[in-house]
């Protein structure tokens, strides 16, 4: 025998379903559709970044052997009209991205973005252009050990700090030094230390300098701040802070605007081989260091 369902007398829509006809059809639907399955696991974030990582998925990973913890440090300062003043910020935290990755069991604190760049009254060197945001050395510093014994405290072993301007490159040094005094006496379990890697900048005044003038350039060219060499670094990680365009036709600056180099012959190609010297030089003397220690 058939069972028979009375269906109600609604009007006819021929555009759609009456809502009770479509009603009628909901529930034996509910049964087809696979229930989502809502207690599966999500995979933590690979990001390397730490403000990427929520406070959970970081501790499991430094739990699981991510002790190392690289601090990039850039800074706000002019390079005169065709270079954007966070070139430093950007920089740095790109490339010590890179070098967590590949270290693996890494991770990249923020950029340190507040640093010494001069007097601020009277105004002397790069503050005496729009822009330059200058701290007191001291400050750097403290701010500096903050970071560090913040990450410390979170289980992070080897603090390494990353400077991507040559003005603060002896504040960083002084840090790890104070902090390795202080943390020499702690006690099992609390084991760290602290490196300034000058490498991660010095190879940027020395072996890339050496290999643009073998190709060719200048050392008036490559300059020393907003010339050749630095252009280029930023054309090989962010060339939207480059004004190509603007530098391509526009007057060429000098040191009264800021600039000492000149950067019209800056290549993307060029500043790639900077960034992998920076790169590789750095992964190489971190992996010394942590073998050493």
């Amino acid at each position: 025998m058939t069972l028979q369902f009375p269906l109600p007398q609604v009007p006819r829509a021929p555009s759609r379903l009456s809502k009770p006809f479509g009603s009628l059809f909901a529930l034996p639907l509910l049964f087809l559709i696979p229930a989502a399955p809502v207690m599966a696991a999500t995979p933590a974030s690979s990001s390397v970044m730490l403000e990427e990582l929520t406070s959970t998925e970081l501790r499991d990973r430094i739990d699981h052997g991510a002790t190392t913890v690289l601090v990039p440090i850039g800074g706000v300062e002019q390079s005169g009209p065709y270079i954007a003043l966070g070139k430093h910020n950007v920089r740095a935290g790109l490339l010590a991205r890179q070098i967590a990755q590949k270290l693996g069991n890494t991770i990249v604190a923020p950029v340190v973005s507040y640093v010494p760049e001069g007097s601020i009254t009277p105004p002397a060197g790069h503050m005496r252009f729009a822009g330059t945001i200058s701290i007191p050395p001291a400050a750097f510093e403290a701010v500096l050990e903050g970071t560090a014994a913040s990450l410390r405290q979170h289980g992070f072993r080897d603090i390494i700090f990353l400077g991507d301007h040559g003005g603060y490159q002896k504040n960083e040094q002084n840090v790890a030094n104070k902090l390795n005094r202080a943390w020499g006496k702690a006690s099992a379990g609390k084991e760290a230390r602290a490196y300034a890697l000058l490498d991660y900048y010095d190879i940027t005044q020395s072996q890339y300098i050496a290999e643009l003038q073998k190709r060719g350039y200048s050392s008036a060219e490559i300059g020393l701040h907003a010339g050749l060499a630095d252009a280029a670094l930023m054309l090989a990680t962010a060339p939207s802070l480059v004004r190509s365009e603007a530098m391509a036709h526009g007057p060429k600056p000098g040191v009264a605007d800021g600039v000492r180099g000149d950067a019209t012959r800056a290549t993307a190609e060029l500043g790639q081989i900077g960034i992998k010297l920076q790169v590789d030089t750095s992964v190489t003397a971190i992996k010394q260091l942590l073998q050493r220690k």
